[in-house]
């Protein structure tokens, strides 16, 4: 298969889904809308105060070698409001693929906990993790992947408008987030512009994919070089900052040839009025975005970071419950 368009550890319980959730590209539609349907349901029940416990006597380890804000906390309260406990490992306490391999820690946690959510730099971690575990692993983002963000992306534009009608136009560097959009456009057939600088496109083999299931699924997904393009028939408009977590050195560099693809106010006048901010976070005000156009009523980016918490809820339910 094309490099990356799939998880190449993507391990099949008897019910012929995925054990794991490390891509949306892994799973037919109808089990990433069920995903969805229940984290809408999860939302209105946590706003009308309703417990749900549906995780009770489940330990959910957690393990960030990356920094995390959004993915971390909702993990962590995610797992407490749904009745289990989490169980932070902090990286340097275990030194995954220095101190001990990744397959030998995978077994180990197998052991005493129902289900291991990852955040690490490269994507054979994480894969490594799942091949060898025998309890779900979920993806809390890899350099190469972000679907738990996806998932929330997806929630976040059901709410304010629709996911199979809408347009969603992505605008900045060719990344995991970009990425996951893809295999989320893919997934569900919905209608993606991606707009890189030249030399920063998405990888090939996750594009082509997820382009050829947009397709079959009634989607489109069309690929542009000029920002002002990319917004024309966009209802929502998605970035993300320019120098990932590890790119820190590319920063200065970066900013140079990524500044044409900066959402201003300039930019979002070729949108239609009624046009929607999306931002994974965190922001970079007055690079990947201005500060007039983050702190707009345009700007939903923190109803997506919200949505991370139902998100996550419903995939851990998926996942540890069937």
């Amino acid at each position: 298969m094309a490099a990356w368009g799939r998880s190449l550890s993507a391990v099949a319980r008897a019910d012929g889904l995925p054990k794991d959730f490390l891509s949306i590209a892994d799973w037919p539609r109808d089990a990433i809308e069920g995903m969805l349907a229940r984290a809408a349901e999860l939302k209105d029940l946590r706003r009308r105060r309703v417990p749900v416990r549906t995780l009770e006597a489940c330990s959910i380890l957690l393990y960030f070698a990356k920094p995390s804000l959004r993915t971390f906390v909702t993990f962590e309260v995610g797992v407490v409001e749904l009745g289990g406990f989490p169980v932070y490992l902090p990286p340097g306490q275990v030194q995954i693929g220095e101190r001990e391999p990744p397959e030998d820690v995978a077994r180990n946690l197998s052991r005493w906990c129902h289900a291991i959510v990852a955040r690490t730099y490269g994507h054979d971690v994480i894969q490594s993790l799942a091949t060898h575990a025998s309890v779900p692993v979920i993806n809390a983002l890899t350099d190469l992947l972000h679907p738990c963000q996806a998932m929330a992306d997806a929630l976040t534009i059901r709410e304010h408008g629709d996911l199979g009608r809408d347009e969603v136009a992505y605008i900045g560097d060719g990344n995991n987030m970009c990425h996951s959009l893809l295999n989320l456009a893919g997934c569900l057939g919905m209608r993606l512009v991606v707009c890189t600088p030249p030399g920063f496109a998405p990888d090939r083999g996750i594009a082509a994919r997820a382009s050829e299931l947009a397709a079959r699924n009634g989607g489109q997904i069309r690929f542009v070089a000029e920002p002002r393009e990319a917004v024309k028939g966009a209802a929502f408009v998605y970035t993300d900052v320019w120098a990932s977590m590890g790119q820190e050195s590319e920063a200065e560099t970066r900013r140079a040839i990524f500044r044409p693809f900066q959402i201003n106010a300039e930019l979002f006048a070729h949108a239609p009025a009624n046009a929607k901010l999306l931002h994974c976070l965190p922001a970079h005000r007055g690079d990947e975005v201005t500060a007039d156009v983050f702190e707009s009523e345009r700007s939903i980016v923190f109803d997506q970071a919200e949505n991370r918490l139902h998100a996550q809820k419903a995939i851990l339910e998926f996942l540890v419950l069937r």
